[in-house]
């Protein structure tokens, strides 16, 4: 494993790869950004060079650090994660010995700590001592999606790297030649991935996700066709799968995008749906341009309801009553 498994983050990796080179690596890295964007595969392979006995800027997956470090058995590294909802103390404390302990090999020990605003704010104190005079032969690298739960004087001590979406052209790139989808798919997935390469892999690998789009479409249709005491029943569907919420939501955008689309400029190289344009066709017959504008911003209304906790089931039933009134 080296850069070449990294897809996008193309300026983070020369940042890396330019500390090694003047000698100026950090003890102590935040990797922000969104889940399953890539921070995690940036850190191994990131440890994994600073670990290589070539002292290169890339890995040389040859010698023994190398491969020990890919089966998993290197000593000098800790990857770590929340035991449950958060670290627990006394994982803070095994981490703050381990710490203090010389390498097993070569002049440098790695650790990597996944979501670390999962530490409280009493973790928080306790690990800042470390962060504030760690061993010259230690480098930790850490993981968060957003670092406002953080402490500031946490975040001060380490170099900051932010983890931004991923160009489109490089996810469609990779779903075209290492997963064998088809034009027509890369482009349906990529658009639900928001930029999000594990994202994009995990809808790609999934059985349920054609499924599910074809139940997205089918009540859309039904929405839009039926009278509002239909909604109750509709919004069974959003019962059922609330765990895909996100994915739903975000495959009714893109649909009512399209038809936006087919409207103001009467360009299918645009859509998504390729394989739905007669469907969506019909749709944006009954629809007029200022209400499709409605209609996505009660689907931004559900979305933002959801995060904040408003009741779940309320919250998709005003969303569909909205977009059957419109």
């Amino acid at each position: 494993m080296d850069y070449s498994h990294v897809v996008g983050h193309e300026n983070i990796i020369k940042r890396l790869q330019n500390s090694i080179k003047k000698g100026n690596v950090s003890h102590s890295y935040l990797f922000e950004g969104p889940k399953a964007i890539g921070k995690s595969k940036v850190a191994e392979v990131f440890a994994k060079t600073l670990l290589c006995k070539e002292k290169g800027v890339q890995p040389c997956n040859q010698c023994s650090s190398c491969l020990k470090f890919d089966s998993g058995n290197h000593p000098d590294v800790f990857i770590g994660s929340a035991e449950g909802e958060s670290f627990k103390k006394g994982q803070v404390e095994d981490l703050q010995r381990s710490i203090k302990t010389l390498p097993y090999e070569g002049d440098k020990k790695i650790y990597i700590l996944e979501d670390i605003d999962k530490m409280t704010q009493q973790a928080q104190n306790s690990f800042l001592k470390t962060l504030e005079e760690p061993p010259s032969y230690v480098t930790i690298i850490m993981t968060v999606i957003n670092s406002y739960s953080l402490l500031p004087t946490i975040i001060s001590r380490c170099q900051v790297l932010k983890f931004k979406p991923v160009e489109s052209m490089k996810i469609e790139s990779l779903l075209l030649n290492n997963l064998g989808k088809t034009q027509e798919e890369a482009q349906i997935i990529t658009s639900f991935s928001n930029g999000i390469i594990g994202r994009a892999i995990i809808l790609a690998e999934s059985e349920d996700f054609k499924a599910i789009r074809e139940e997205v479409i089918s009540v859309i249709d039904t929405t839009l066709k039926s009278n509002k005491y239909k909604i109750f029943s509709i919004s069974e569907f959003f019962q059922n799968h609330k765990e895909m919420i996100e994915d739903i939501l975000d495959m009714m955008m893109v649909w009512f995008r399209d038809i936006l689309f087919i409207k103001e400029l009467d360009n299918n190289q645009l859509i998504i749906n390729k394989d739905k344009i007669e469907t969506l066709s019909q749709h944006s017959l009954k629809i007029g341009r200022e209400k499709i504008h409605e209609i996505i911003q009660a689907l931004n209304n559900a979305k933002e309801n959801i995060v904040s906790n408003v009741n779940y089931e309320l919250a998709i039933e005003v969303m569909l009553l909205r977009i059957q009134e419109v």
